[in-house]
């Protein structure tokens, strides 16, 4: 199974570190937020990753090369604008092929084992699976929640950025900038989208305060990070 980084964002709600750095490479514990993601994706078995990115997207490409550090292949889909996270992912399909591939948001963190999306099988008339974790503070509404494994567009838990989609979900899509969102709501209402719960600890990475306690949780045992 190959694998995609969403990393195109622009980070304006972790300015100031952001304005001269791509979000993907703030450190934490020492290297790169992105560079947990593919030591975790290497260590689950998987060969070759796709990353997009946007702002300052050069740098990306610089400190991760070809990805052989970490004995991955790695592919790059440059945007000159950002697609967002449809329309990011719509221009990497050729990168990605025609099987079910992992899509992982690069600005969050877990500890949870790759390896479990890695072993995913799709029924033939699903269009993915999602992972969804308990709601953190800074949303406690939740997006979806869980019916019997199927994803339901009810709020009660929160979509972790770690799927399992095949490109058919974007049959009917075309080139542009969209979200992915409103995609995965369509794929919910036809029954076509399976979900599990992701039982690790889990972090959006979204703000420097975010950043500094999870840095500061995981010098600690208490959650399992690979520092």
């Amino acid at each position: 199974m190959k694998a995609m980084i969403l990393a195109a964002g622009r980070g304006t709600r972790m300015a100031p570190l952001t304005d001269t750095c791509p979000k993907p490479l703030i450190p934490l514990c020492g290297k790169p937020l992105i560079v947990h993601h593919l030591e975790k994706l290497a260590a689950a078995g998987v060969k070759e990753v796709v990353i997009n990115h946007a702002w300052l997207g050069e740098q990306i490409e610089e400190a991760l090369g070809d990805g052989s550090a970490w004995g991955l292949r790695i592919y790059y889909s440059a945007e000159a604008d950002a697609l967002e996270t449809g329309g990011g992912v719509y221009q990497a399909l050729s990168l990605l092929g025609a099987e079910p591939f992992l899509l992982i948001n690069g600005d969050v963190w877990t500890s949870w084992d790759y390896a479990e999306a890695v072993e995913c099988e799709l029924s033939e008339t699903d269009l993915g699976c999602l992972w969804l974790v308990d709601n953190p503070d800074h949303n406690p509404q939740g997006d979806f929640t869980l019916v019997e494994g199927r994803v339901v567009n009810e709020p009660a838990l929160t979509f972790s950025g770690v799927s399992v989609l095949k490109p058919e979900l974007w049959a009917s899509a075309s080139a542009g900038a969209y979200p992915l969102a409103p995609m995965l709501r369509e794929a919910m209402a036809a029954n076509q989208l399976a979900g599990q719960v992701m039982n690790a600890c889990w972090v959006d990475v979204g703000t420097p305060e975010r950043l500094n306690r999870l840095e500061s949780k995981l010098r600690s045992p208490e959650c399992g990070g690979d520092d």
